[in-house]
């Protein structure tokens, strides 16, 4: 049997490019994302690299995740590689922030809290594995243009999550790490820029990044093939920074 790779957010911007990757690579792929037409024709896209599963779950509701959990070792017994990708971001500032938007963050880590867990427990049968998550760059420096009080304690939840983990599964044959990306063009950013304008409206922050550019899917799908995969076996409790130059400094 093939190895197996769970990828949650897997529809869409980074996670997408990586299971694109994971694939061509010959691991077989289970994306997860919300119920629905986008979801299909992710996997039906995808399908064409090499063998791919979609599991529809709203990472909301934590009976949808235990209900995906409970099965997981059963529907997916293989599973040697762990991404953590789905997101949301939509900039407010801090005292204009309610509970819903709050919650809609942080309900991210819960869900990946539990699916890991479990995730962890079939991959120790298996003799180990690998997991990455992604964080974001905004967990470690605040930028005033884009308030993002809530994100960023999400994200800096997952990074101190990433770390916590890599020393309590390190003696399981499970390394875990993470990458801090900044301005990526993806569709995370639709939830307040129109699909169609995301790429135009983040040309704006090419200067921001020293090394003259926003950031692509692909450029951080493949820090995150690297990390999965035995390239780097030397290689845990990690945040990489993947993101232009923008924390070694700014222009």
């Amino acid at each position: 049997m093939a190895d197996q790779a769970l990828i949650v957010g897997g529809t869409t911007g980074m996670g997408r490019a990586t299971a694109e990757l994971l694939l061509k690579g010959g691991i077989e792929v289970i994306i997860m994302g919300r119920p629905g037409k986008k979801l299909e024709a992710a996997r039906e896209e995808l399908s064409a690299h090499g063998k791919a599963h979609a599991v529809g779950v709203d990472l909301s509701s934590l009976p949808d995740v235990q209900q995906f959990t409970s099965s997981l070792k059963t529907e997916f017994p293989d599973l040697k590689y762990l991404l953590n990708a789905a997101g949301y971001f939509s900039p407010k500032p801090f005292l204009e922030h309610t509970e819903e938007d709050y919650d809609r963050y942080h309900a991210f880590n819960k869900a990946f809290f539990f699916i890991t867990q479990e995730v962890a427990r079939v991959m120790i049968g298996n003799g180990g594995g690998s997991i990455v998550n992604i964080g974001s760059m905004w967990a470690k420096q605040a930028i005033k243009a884009t308030p993002s009080s809530a994100y960023s304690m999400a994200k800096a939840g997952l990074h101190s999550l990433t770390q916590h983990l890599a020393m309590e599964l390190a003696d399981h044959n499970i390394r875990v790490n993470a990458v801090s990306p900044a301005v990526v063009v993806t569709p995370i950013y639709a939830a307040f820029i129109e699909e169609d304008k995301i790429e135009e409206a983040l040309q704006g922050f090419n200067s921001f990044h020293p090394i003259g550019r926003v950031g692509r899917a692909q450029d951080v799908a493949n820090v995150i093939y690297f990390l999965l995969t035995d390239k780097s076996s030397w290689v845990t409790g990690s945040i990489w920074d993947v993101d232009g130059g923008v924390m070694a400094g700014r222009n």
